[in-house]
């Protein structure tokens, strides 16, 4: 009977209870965001130090430059000083002269050397068309030149001056004439100094003239260049008038009928006809002259 009356206990769980970790949990919850805001902040830091490592890093090494800079400047000027200038190309000017253009004040350091300005100053002179300036390490300046070649004789009143094939003066001669250049007269030489188009071109005619026409004959040609529209080329006492066209096709126009006039003499003392007209497009004109 006393058992049916003794107090039962309660029968323990089989599982945990729903609420048993709750707290643990709400802990955990957290603890998240201030573990998540540390680990923000000390990757913030390093990046920080990291870059200012990086920064005073530079600087330090820009500061080692300009001291090292200010330090060595005098020896790298006395490493790099110009102590030899060699000039090629030069035929009629002095290799002295060319030096002079350049104007090199002592002890300039090769590193100092803007070549596009020596080369500038160098083809200021008359006489050279092109020039070309380097660096050899570690004393040396080297100036190449291409010197213009004198290409006729233009005659200003009681003075001659020597002109290249582009129509460039390159100086008065120091004698009086030279004939192994043809001449070119009737040239308004202040045009010319001013490098006036139409002068040069006039003087460019005169000297093709002389090199189409020095190939069939011997002697001395003379070119009147007073009208471009009448070049007056005058060879062995023949006179040639080329007009404003191609000059070079007006020769050959007079070379296909010169076999037909047989009374042409370039024996210098105007027998036989003397005068010949190229400026005529389907014509050539042959006159003797009194």
């Amino acid at each position: 009977m006393k058992g049916l009356f003794r107090k039962r206990k309660p029968a323990a769980s089989s599982g945990p209870r729903r609420n048993q970790w709750r707290g643990s949990r709400v802990g955990e919850g957290m603890g998240r965001p201030a573990g998540a805001k540390r680990a923000r902040t000390i990757a913030t830091w390093s990046a920080f130090m990291r870059w200012s490592g990086v920064i005073a890093g530079a600087a330090l090494i820009g500061w080692v430059i300009v001291m090292g800079a200010q330090h060595s400047g005098p020896w790298l000027m006395q490493l790099l000083e110009i102590k030899q200038v060699t000039v090629d190309g030069v035929r009629h000017l002095d290799r002295q002269e060319v030096i002079e253009l350049v104007n090199l004040k002592p002890g300039t350091p090769l590193h100092h050397i803007v070549t596009s300005a020596i080369e500038k100053q160098v083809e200021s002179h008359p006489w050279i068309k092109a020039a070309t300036v380097e660096r050899a390490p570690f004393h040396e300046l080297r100036i190449s030149v291409i010197e213009r070649t004198p290409a006729a004789v233009i005659r200003t009143g009681s003075e001659n001056v020597l002109s290249d094939a582009e129509g460039y003066v390159l100086g008065r001669l120091p004698q009086t004439d030279d004939v192994s250049l043809p001449m070119v007269t009737g040239v308004n030489f202040k045009k010319l100094l001013r490098g006036d188009g139409e002068v040069r071109q006039a003087v460019m005619s005169g000297i093709e003239l002389a090199k189409l026409m020095g190939q069939a004959y011997g002697g001395r040609l003379q070119v009147n260049a007073a009208n471009p529209a009448d070049l007056v080329a005058s060879v062995r006492g023949v006179q040639f008038h080329f007009g404003e066209g191609a000059i070079v096709d007006q020769w050959e126009r007079f070379q296909q009928v010169k076999p037909a006039v047989k009374t042409l003499s370039f024996d210098g003392y105007g027998d036989g006809i003397n005068d010949v007209d190229l400026r005529y497009e389907n014509r050539i004109v042959v006159r003797e002259r009194g």
